[in-house]
């Protein structure tokens, strides 16, 4: 069979509305992460040994337990218990929870990767603890913590293809409705695999714009 990408190129509108599924869910994921990302990290470092331990279980089950397993979870486990999410809640929910407990860590080592001396010299200055850790450490983390970061957010955009199995139309579901019409098996995998790497190295180039902001300040 000879490849034709013309009947394709009459389903690529449809294929740029999954697209946009993608970008919305990974958006919602990424900003939901970082909150559960920063909280764990705090947690993580924190004298108090209750909410650090909070923190490693979180990590230690949601990065030892595959991404898959957490959606099926949340959108086919938890009806069971009488809690039902929509897909997108599951969807976005599940890849929040997954993308904030790497994050989780990345902060951490950014922080604990920071001198201590920074810290001890603005305790010293008589600076409070926080106003510290806002001041001082925390944009030498950031600097720290973008490369890992970047290569997560990219990870979190690609893993939101995982949603299809919780029935979102993203566009990896897109595509695969367009081969049981279409049998173009090649060419659809194809023109997703470009359309996923497009919205990666956009995402890419955007963050090494940012990464070498950060280093002149």
């Amino acid at each position: 069979m000879s490849l034709d990408y013309s009947i394709i190129l009459n389903k690529f509108p449809i294929l740029l509305e999954g697209c946009l599924v993608t970008l919305e869910i990974s958006l919602y994921s990424l900003l939901l992460g970082m909150v559960f990302g920063i909280a764990g990290s705090l947690c993580r470092i924190s004298s108090n040994r209750f909410l650090s331990s909070i923190a490693f279980f979180y990590v230690w089950i949601i990065r030892g337990t595959p991404v898959m397993v957490q959606l099926f979870i949340l959108y086919f486990g938890l009806p069971q218990l009488g809690l039902k999410l929509s897909s997108m809640t599951a969807g976005v929910l599940g890849l929040a929870v997954n993308t904030g407990a790497y994050i989780t860590e990345i902060i951490r080592a950014g922080i604990q990767a920071v001198d201590k001396g920074q810290m001890e010299a603005a305790l010293s200055l008589g600076m409070k603890p926080r106003q510290a850790m806002i001041r001082i450490v925390g944009p030498q983390a950031i600097k720290i913590c973008i490369p890992p970061l970047v290569n997560q957010f990219i990870m979190t955009l690609k893993n939101s293809s995982i949603a299809s199995l919780v029935t979102i139309t993203e566009l990896f579901r897109t595509g695969e409705q367009i081969i049981y019409t279409t049998f173009r098996s090649f060419e659809v995998y194809t023109v997703i695999a470009v359309l996923y790497l497009i919205m990666n190295s956009i995402f890419m180039v955007i963050a090494d714009k940012l990464e070498k902001r950060m280093a002149r300040q």
